[in-house]
């Protein structure tokens, strides 16, 4: 199915499906996606285990309890997505949007347990092997079951790409996975039969592993963005693009987003205004440009504006040996909140320096160096340097 004829699907399906960005209509996609999966893999798992104990097979019991586990993360995923859906409360007022990652970082756990029970289960078949009974039913059904497989897996990444889901594209990810696994078990069968060779415990052994190494892989998945994993690229360059576009805004820096779910994004940002455009001005632009972003990519965010003194005859000077010095240290990203406070002996130059993991020079090394940078060009300077982590990459400035 081409993505068109999936929209049409979905259309006919669920209410208002274009409007994934509303919590109700997330819900209604999640219901679907764990609906389908609940229903399909235990029709899968009946089928498998049945034929699995008809013929013998523990590769194929083995698969068809792997459908089980699947099912049950369909379960899961169902209640993941009913309970993230739940309102703002007193006690959690950035909402339940986590209860997503939560349920796919249970349904992780889950594959990781029974792929160990098949562990067992294989070793036994290796160490005390028995025929299997061949039958080209068997065969129709491990099709049937690979075609069905196929489609899962489409399906969740068309719902799972269409709403954003980490947990969808990661129940795709392991239903494509169901395909390898499935098609090397009929491979087995297919070999013991016709060839003679008596792989169903070792097939079974590595569709064992293969589960165990699919539930590790979901745990790193799930469990990123629990942990507060870095915005994505692309939505920084949104905000970076709208925030820039206005005229007034000089530059911006220390971006910061917090993900409490699926399209619960929280973040704060320095946005660089003149020092000589009344404040009630500047303050009216940068309210505008909070509620844009909040309306157009569904970021709630906090702007603090810095006003910057552009008519100081010192700033452009000492902003070139900024530029020059932090280009010969590596890991130094940039430097932002230049100011300057005269005083009747000396003048203080304040200013943030932004760097990577990448920088090897300590804070302190790091202020010394550009201190005497500073001095050399005017001795009656005192250097103030705060120093920043950073937490995305962003250009700052306007392009001229």
């Amino acid at each position: 199915m081409s993505s068109k004829l999936w929209d049409r699907f979905f259309k006919l399906v669920i209410k208002q499906s274009d409007d994934v960005k509303s919590p109700k209509v997330r819900d209604q996609y999640g219901k679907l996606a764990g609906l389908v999966g609940i229903v399909s893999n235990m029709f899968l798992c009946l089928m498998k285990v049945l034929v699995g104990f008809l013929s013998g097979s523990i590769a194929i019991i083995a698969d068809g309890i792997n459908n089980l586990a699947d099912g049950g993360s369909a379960v899961i995923t169902w209640l993941g997505f009913k309970l993230a859906s739940m309102p703002e409360d007193e006690k959690h007022p950035f909402g339940h949007a986590r209860y997503e990652y939560l349920s796919g970082l249970l349904v992780s756990f889950i594959i990781i347990l029974v792929g160990f029970e098949l562990v067992k289960s294989s070793f036994d078949k290796i160490l005390y092997p028995a025929p299997i009974s061949f039958s080209w039913t068997v065969v129709l059904v491990l099709l049937l079951a690979i075609l069905v497989k196929i489609w899962q897996a489409i399906f969740n990444f068309q719902i799972g790409k269409k709403i954003d889901s980490v947990a969808l594209i990661a129940t795709g990810a392991d239903s494509r996975n169901d395909v390898i696994a499935t098609t090397a078990v009929l491979a087995s069968l297919l070999l013991s039969h016709f060839c003679h060779i008596q792989l169903d415990g070792y097939m079974g052994l590595a569709v064992a592993l293969f589960i165990i190494w699919s539930g590790i892989s979901l745990v790193r998945e799930t469990i990123s963005p629990l942990l507060g994993e870095g915005p994505d690229s692309a939505l920084v360059e949104q905000i970076e693009d709208i925030v820039l576009s206005y005229d007034g805004i000089l530059g911006i820096h220390d971006l910061v987003v917090h993900n409490y779910g699926p399209e619960k994004r929280f973040a704060s940002i320095h946005i660089e205004v003149d020092a000589a455009v009344d404040v009630l001005v500047s303050h009216d632009l940068v309210d505008s440009i909070e509620h844009r972003l909040r309306r157009e990519l569904g970021v709630h965010i906090t702007a603090h504006m810095d006003p910057i003194s552009l008519d100081n005859p010192n700033r452009e000077p000492v902003t070139s040996i900024l530029e020059e010095v932090i280009q010969t240290i590596p890991g130094v990203i940039s430097f932002h909140d230049l100011r300057f406070v005269n005083g009747p002996t000396h003048t203080n130059v304040i200013f943030d320096v932004v760097i990577s993991d990448a920088c090897t020079l300590t804070e302190q090394e790091l202020q010394e160096q550009l201190h005497c940078s500073l001095t050399a060009y005017d001795p009656t300077y005192f250097v103030v340097i705060e120093v920043d982590r950073n937490y995305v990459t962003l250009s700052g400035k306007k392009d001229n």
